[in-house]
């Protein structure tokens, strides 16, 4: 299936392009629109004639899928609209809202099904077994196996969050499926009357799925940190420039999947030729374009090397805040000389869980420069780690 996949986006151009995207978010509507409502139409039938509250749940969590499905098919299309005047960003953003829309879907047929799942549970009744039933839930499991594997290789391929959730669906899709048809079975051979406790299980794990893929599809829109993955590509990608001594203060905004927006502080000798400089920073954002398809915007950061007194400074701070905790990093480190004092300034990366230490940071550090003997002030500019996670 990889394969053939693979060859249907070839054929379209590369993975990342939005005409790409789109041509496989609707190949992916269309499948799950045509899968989901058939096995809707046969469950909903076997359920009806058998009275089964189980497989009745089972159907219409297969029409919130091919709701889905239709959701993802708009999301797509939607997302594929160029930027204009009212979004200069574009519009990719709309595949994350789609799942959003899915979500909520799955959740109000699941506080449904709880309710219809409670009233059998109350008041059961035996359910009419039949090999018809048995044969329409097998060849559900089949298909529902099937269209996982499907979105999962084809969200994969193209990095999409919102098929990559319609993959965990289906997967869950199937548990639940075989869940219901272990109850009609359990039913059958023993004197049992699971339906309406299965039916309340399925009712919930449908619940549990909405709550999930929620979750996935609002962090993006919320601001959540970029791929680890990613973060090490494009910082590999900036510091292989001989010149870039190193980064800080990367930034990345997702608008959407293949839209993406960065800026990052790269530090540079200050005696190199500013020229040369801005020449080298524009070679950088061009590759980062080229190569990982995000538009990166680079702060100019001039490092001096060659200042005796700057440098023990620095090494005495350093070793000062590394006793203190290893995971604490100085940078754009600096110093204005005046005729009666000199203003120490740079940043100081903190991780999370020593945000509230900042006062006794800063008094460690103050400590330290009195230390050293001259009239130094420190000017401490504190960072959050979590622009600063860079390996």
């Amino acid at each position: 299936m990889t394969k053939l996949l693979q060859k249907f986006v070839q054929k379209r151009g590369k993975p990342g392009d939005l005409a790409v995207r789109t041509a496989c978010g609707r190949l992916s509507g269309w499948v799950g629109i045509v899968c989901n409502v058939l096995l809707c139409a046969a469950k909903l039938t076997v359920g009806t004639l058998s009275g089964s509250v189980s497989i009745t749940a089972d159907a219409v969590n297969n029409l919130s899928d091919a709701a889905g499905s239709v959701v993802t098919l708009i999301g797509f299309q939607m997302a594929s609209k160029p930027a204009d005047r009212e979004h200069p960003y574009g519009h990719d953003r709309m595949e994350y809202i789609s799942g959003l829309v899915v979500a909520a879907l799955i959740l109000l047929i699941g506080a449904e099904l709880v309710k219809s799942s409670v009233q059998k549970i109350l008041h059961p009744e035996a359910v009419e077994f039949s090999a018809a039933m048995v044969i329409v839930l097998l060849a559900s499991i089949a298909v529902k196996l099937a269209m996982a594997l499907f979105n999962r290789d084809l969200g994969r391929l193209i990095g999409s969050s919102a098929l990559k959730a319609t993959a965990a669906d289906s997967r869950n899709d199937v548990l639940a499926t075989a869940a219901v048809l272990a109850a009609c079975l359990l039913g059958r051979f023993t004197d049992l009357m699971p339906d309406g406790w299965m039916g309340l299980a399925v009712a919930l794990f449908i619940l549990w799925s909405g709550v999930q893929i929620a979750r996935d599809t609002i962090d993006p829109l919320l601001g959540a940190a970029p791929d680890a993955q990613l973060v090490r590509q494009l910082t590999q990608t900036v510091t292989a420039q001989p010149d870039v001594l190193g980064i800080h203060d990367l930034m990345v905004h997702d608008y959407g999947p293949g839209r993406r927006f960065a800026s990052v502080h790269v530090e540079m000798d200050a005696h190199t030729d500013v020229l040369h400089a801005h020449e080298v920073i524009d070679g950088i954002e061009r590759t980062v374009k080229k190569e990982l398809n995000i538009d990166l915007v680079i702060h100019y950061d001039p490092v001096v090397l060659d200042d005796a007194e700057l440098s023990a400074l620095r090494g005495r701070i350093e070793q000062a805040l590394g006793a203190y905790d290893p995971r604490l990093r100085v940078h754009d480190f600096r110093m204005v000389r005046g005729r009666q004092h000199t203003n120490v300034l740079f940043d100081l990366v903190v991780p999370e869980d020593l945000q509230a230490e900042t006062p006794n940071l800063r008094r460690l550090v103050n400590k330290t420069l009195q230390q050293a003997g001259a009239q130094y002030f420190a000017v401490i500019t504190f960072d959050r780690e979590a622009f600063n996670e860079l390996t």
